[in-house]
């Protein structure tokens, strides 16, 4: 199984504000061994390092990572620390109802979780639990929460509360949102300062970590055996924690399609932001396919983002995953839209990245070619930041062969359903974004889509409003 190294991507403005370019630890050099060897190093390879070493502190565990922990999709994402209750319908698509409450608890949890781990370990990731908005900017787009909602409390819980039209406006500090829900339990991060403490703790239990070491072949085997350019790890266990860069796999690439988001970050306007009443430190994002994500920084920016839904032929991860100037100026175009009155401020940063969309936007687990000590978790769809943390649980217990809750949770080896290949894949997924940016450009203007866009928009992959 080859892995085919990819060019790194452009630092984020996140990545900027910390040293995680200066630290890099020695790529891989030589032959070494492992108990367990994983690939990538984001949030959910640190994590998968860190359970590891939590559930048996003498095991071996080596990470490898093509660029610098953090520089893929951990990095340069909006921050968001959510939970998977919005996905609650799509859960209950595939689990029952007691597995569903146990993973849309487990993901609440896991809020809390990050927030003492970065308190245990002294890691200032800017930590806020200030809620999460899920709101309507259109009128076609009130009350798309219901199905959500009404799935909750079959399960027999309420983690949102309903805002009207004039409490979700004195929230966000903006006249554009009609309706919307809030969960309390949501929090932020800076996401680069999150991964660097990460790395710092996984380094401090003893965790190899070798940086700028692309992988460029994974030999099936006992024990299996991971090259670089200039070096190799043999372990009895090898776990995928790519992200979008699973793409390279056929086996994986059916399973995901790399799409763009991209962030335009304000300059610093602590005291605008007062003045429009948005203080509570709530992140929010809208009900569109194509959503945007906002929300303010710890010195008073807005940092604003859009999944555009960009694609590359081939998933190839190149520049439409680190600065892509149309993905930037529609993400721009709609911070403009919802926060008029800050015509003037200036864009002072602006970056994009790669999200691994599965079809139903969460994430699944197995093992690669049905080989059983390589395994996989992808599909994490630009909401990792929290479940990660599963993510990591349900890795380390397959690494370690264990059976618990987390090795036999339906996300593992679930039936998901695919994508087709090239060039279908780009075509049709172009087709398709094309008709999501008309439909939700009609929409906006209050205008009726044509049934032709609406009919396109329908084969999209799930956003935020199930579509199990």
């Amino acid at each position: 199984m080859n892995l085919t190294p990819t060019p790194p991507l452009k630092p984020s403005h996140w990545m900027a504000a910390t040293r995680l370019l200066e630290d890099a630890t020695s790529p891989l050099q030589g032959s070494h061994e492992a108990d367990v060897v994983i690939v990538g190093g984001g949030f959910v390879g640190l994590w998968t390092a860190i359970t590891l070493k939590e559930l048996e502190p003498d095991v071996r565990v080596t990470v490898l990572e093509q660029h610098v922990c953090g520089g893929g999709a951990s990095g340069r994402n909006g921050g968001f620390v959510m939970s998977w209750w919005p996905k609650v319908g799509t859960l209950r698509g595939f689990c029952n109802d007691t597995q569903t409450r146990f993973l849309g608890e487990q993901a609440e949890a896991a809020i809390n979780e990050l927030g003492a781990f970065c308190e245990r370990h002294g890691i200032d990731a800017h930590f806020h639990q200030g809620g999460w908005l899920w709101t309507a900017t259109t009128s076609q787009h009130v009350e798309s929460w219901n199905a959500t909602l009404q799935a909750c409390e079959r399960l027999g819980v309420q983690p949102f509360e309903r805002l009207d039209a004039k409490e979700v406006a004195r929230r966000t500090g903006s006249a554009v949102h009609l309706a919307g829900v809030f969960e309390r339990s949501n929090a932020t991060v800076q996401p680069a300062l999150l991964v660097e403490g990460m790395r710092r703790v996984a380094l401090g239990q003893g965790i190899r970590i070798h940086e700028h070491t692309p992988v460029t072949a994974i030999e099936p085997g006992h024990p299996a055996c991971v090259r670089s350019a200039h070096g190799s790890v043999s372990a009895r266990n090898v776990v995928l924690a790519v992200n979008a860069w699973g793409a390279a796999l056929p086996a994986l690439a059916k399973l995901i399609v790399p799409v763009n988001s991209s962030i335009v970050a304000t300059q610093a306007m602590p005291d605008r932001l007062e003045r429009l009443g948005w203080t509570g430190g709530e992140s929010i994002t809208d009900s569109q396919l194509m959503v945007d994500y906002y929300r303010t920084t710890r010195d008073g920016r807005i940092a604003f983002g859009k999944g555009t839904g960009a694609i590359s032929f081939g998933s190839k991860i190149n520049e439409v995953f680190s600065a892509d100037g149309a993905s930037l100026s529609l993400t721009e175009a709609d911070l403009r839209r919802t926060y008029p009155m800050l015509g003037d401020v200036k864009v002072e940063a602006s970056w994009s990245g790669p999200i691994d969309r599965t079809y139903d936007s969460l994430p699944v687990f197995g093992r690669l070619n049905g080989h059983a000590n390589i395994h996989y978790g992808i599909g994490w769809s630009g909401n990792g930041v929290g479940p990660s943390r599963l993510g990591g649980r349900i890795l380390a217990s397959l690494a370690l062969g264990r059976k618990d809750a987390w090795s036999q949770c339906p996300l593992v080896e679930r039936n998901c359903r695919s994508f087709p290949p090239e060039p279908f894949r780009y075509l049709g997924g172009s087709l398709v974004r094309n008709a999501v940016l008309r439909k939700e450009r009609s929409e906006l203007a209050g205008r009726t889509p044509s049934p032709f866009d609406r009919y396109l928009a329908s084969f999209a992959p799930a956003g935020l409003e199930d579509k199990a």
